[in-house]
């Protein structure tokens, strides 16, 4: 069976990995740096940037890596923001 090839624009693949890290990122301002449940808050969505890049057709030129890392960091970034925000546990604590 073959995957369906979407052609998605860099830009829509861009926001779809930051969406994807926002509740990691969330997740990972709750775990204490280093542990366990931080390593796997930031790796976990790894395999599924992998497979949206697949799907999308977006394939791996040189250029897209920038703005797909850029996007994976903004979207960590601002989950755990989000958390800090809402009153979350904050960084470190658990």
């Amino acid at each position: 069976m073959q995957l369906p090839n979407l052609h998605l624009s860099l830009t829509v693949v861009a926001a779809v990995v930051l969406c994807i890290n926002l509740p990691f990122g969330y997740w990972r301002a709750q775990t204490q740096r280093f542990s366990r449940g931080w390593f796997l808050a930031i790796h976990v969505p790894v395999p599924l940037v992998v497979g949206l890049r697949i799907v999308s057709g977006l394939g791996w030129r040189l250029a897209t890596f920038p703005v797909l890392i850029g996007a994976f960091f903004a979207g960590q970034l601002l989950g755990g923001l989000l958390c800090r925000l809402s009153g979350g546990k904050g960084e470190g604590s658990q």
